[in-house]
């Protein structure tokens, strides 16, 4: 009997088991390839906080991501070993419960978990960047409430300013808030709200004012309160470890100290938030550009066509050459921009549009090409690449939508003349 070739050993296998084995092998090889290298540049303490959350991706997250997208798990327990490690509140005050670090340390643990789960980071970025606009338009109160139990993800937050009408034009947004007494009274209702129906906390952008940006207001709305109920669960193409439902109220009676911030500024509060969380899902797609890199590598190695490797293929090697050079392009413009949000520059707004544009673009075009290098196995569940290519497709929509991003970047430079 011919002995079996390395992909034919895998036949055997569940197809989860299978998509499993495969990842973590690359996973744990992750440091072979120094070009692509990702601890390039960082300091010590960086490369430590990036290694661990390099094997918490390998160990905790990357076993279980394909059961996790088949059977839409939302991975609450492993969501609070990662809060012990000090991911619920990266760059959240210490004195909350915090980690307080920068935006670079944010990507670069966020790029390292990805690696593992697109899905489960993506939703624990949104997480922290809910704890970060609580931590900081908050005051003492609101911050002494929220953010301990967010930070260690006892308690889960969801980002809500998409609305059925109101997509790119988000100030155009229709959710009212109106104040009775000490509350306010909540009408309309959110779309596409990553964890609604299963957080705690949502942070809610609603209309106490008139028309335009400068009537908005940011709310605390806590799950449980009368008037708050949820959509069905969506459907989604990929992002299936975290659930997207509408976020729905009536009449809703919100207690006016949980207002962030002065009436008006919620629209500020929001785009402020974006601008982080911009950087947060940029990052994410890094890491499946990172992980299908090396996968399509490893693939090259063995997968044999004409009586060869299709490493000796000399188109697939310059394929190859052109992924890893787009992965460490976007990898440098992605810290470039959190070192320009963290230090508050002129340009943060606009690099940091720059980042999401152009890595969110790259990053699914270098997953993409991985599949392609798979062929038909590409295309099976069988293979982790297909999901990283399912999972960060909606990076290119969400956290404003890259056709958004261009009209940021180009606003930017005529203006300026």
């Amino acid at each position: 009997m011919a002995a079996l070739g390395p992909l034919s050993r895998l036949a055997g296998l569940g197809c989860i088991n299978r998509s499993r084995l495969m990842l973590n092998r690359v996973l744990q090889k992750r440091g072979i390839a120094s070009c692509i290298d990702p601890s390039h540049g960082l300091t010590d303490e960086q490369k430590e906080f990036q290694k661990v959350a390099f094997d918490f991706a390998a160990n905790e997250m990357a076993p279980n991501m394909a059961e996790w997208d088949q059977k839409e798990i939302f991975p609450v327990e492993t969501m609070r070993k990662a809060a012990q490690l000090g991911f619920g509140g990266i760059y959240v005050r210490p004195d909350v419960g915090g980690s307080g670090l920068s935006r670079l340390d944010t990507s670069i643990i966020f790029e390292a978990l990805s690696t593992g789960c697109v899905s489960t980071t993506a939703y624990i970025s949104i997480h922290n960047m809910c704890a970060w606009m609580i931590d900081t338009f908050g005051n003492t109160n609101q911050r002494e409430k929220y953010c301990p139990d967010l930070c260690s993800m006892e308690r889960f937050a969801s980002y809500c300013l998409t609305e059925p009408g109101s997509g790119s034009d988000a100030a155009s947004l229709l959710t009212s808030a109106q104040q009775k007494g000490d509350h306010y009274v909540l009408n309309g209702s959110k779309a596409f709200i990553s964890g609604g129906g299963d957080t705690d906390v949502y942070v809610v952008m609603c209309r106490t004012g008139g028309k335009g940006s400068k009537g908005i207001s940011c709310l605390v709305v806590e799950k449980g309160t009368p008037g708050l109920s949820f959509g069905k669960k969506e459907k989604k193409v990929g992002w299936n470890s975290q659930p997207t439902r509408a976020v729905i109220f009536e009449d809703c009676a919100v207690p006016v100290t949980n207002r962030l911030g002065e009436e008006g500024q919620g629209f500020s509060i929001a785009m402020k938030g974006l601008n982080g969380g911009r950087i947060n899902i940029a990052s994410c797609s890094l890491g499946a550009a990172h992980a299908s890199v090396l996968l399509a590598r490893d693939h090259l190695l063995v997968r044999k066509q004409f009586g060869e490797t299709l490493a000796n293929s000399q188109f697939l090697q310059f394929k190859l050459a052109e992924m890893a050079t787009k992965l460490v392009a976007a990898r440098l413009l992605v810290r470039e921009a959190a070192t320009a949000l963290q230090e508050n520059r002129p340009d943060a707004v606009s690099i940091c549009s720059m980042a999401k544009l152009f890595v969110t673009d790259e990053c699914f075009n270098v997953c993409n090409q991985a599949l392609q290098m798979h062929g038909g196995y590409g295309y099976l569940k069988d293979y982790a690449v297909q999901q990283f290519v399912r999972d960060i497709r909606v990076h290119q929509i969400l956290e404003g939508t890259n056709e958004v991003m261009r009209m940021i970047i180009s606003r930017n430079l005529l203006t300026e003349l």
